[in-house]
């Protein structure tokens, strides 16, 4: 679905939030590359989203959320140094991996007891997201492949497997987001992205800390 106008934007968004409740799988744009999201609290969902991206349950998706405040939700033990980095740069291209609530109800794999979270800068995610609540979304494209960065690359990937498209034009690139484990006293690089590790050690410079880099 092309979104062009307040109308098509209304559309898509009641479409995507239809679907989601439905258990089907939607593409939509965020501020790095085009995702494909399934209801996280839906396992039967998040299981055909990883059937379509050719993905084992080893390697279980980022949820994505509409408000910061979410992360309480979702997650335990979050350090202040966690806080601080959501503070600076939520809505926006960092993923941090939280120890999750015991209590959620879910299943997105083998997560070890943790959660990837992440809110996007990105209006028209946001809109969907605040509808739907939290949504498990990887990168719209097969495992192996180049993440998709129109709607038209993520169609051509996934296909009929997807039941809704939003197409809200090309994303600012193939560049991802910056993962963080923040599940001990020093935050962990897991993988580089569009948030370098100078602006985050900034940010980090307020806890006397920096990212830990491996390797």
């Amino acid at each position: 679905m092309l979104v062009d106008t307040p109308d098509d934007r209304a559309a898509a968004v009641e479409a995507a939030a239809r679907a989601i409740s439905r258990g089907q799988l939607v593409v939509l744009p965020t501020d790095t590359v085009y995702g494909v999201a399934a209801d996280a609290f839906d396992p039967d969902a998040v299981e055909r989203l990883l059937t379509a991206k050719g993905r084992g349950r080893a390697m279980p998706p980022p949820v994505l959320i509409g408000d910061a405040g979410t992360v309480d939700a979702l997650t335990v033990d979050l350090p202040y140094y966690a806080r601080t980095l959501i503070d600076a740069c939520w809505p926006g291209p960092l993923t941090l991996v939280a120890r999750q609530q015991e209590s959620l109800r879910w299943d997105l794999g083998e997560t070890r007891g943790t959660v990837a979270v992440r809110m996007p800068d990105h209006d028209l995610a946001l809109e969907v997201l605040r509808r739907t609540g939290p949504l498990a979304v990887s990168s719209a494209n097969t495992t192996g492949k180049p993440a998709a960065v129109t709607a038209e690359q993520a169609e051509e990937m996934l296909g009929p497997k997807v039941r809704v498209t939003l197409d809200d034009g090309p994303t600012p690139g193939e560049t991802p987001s910056t993962i963080l484990d923040v599940t001990t006293a020093r935050p962990r690089l897991l993988r580089a992205g569009v948030l370098d590790l100078e602006r985050l050690d900034e940010i980090l410079a307020a806890h006397d800390t920096t990212v830990l880099v491996e390797g």
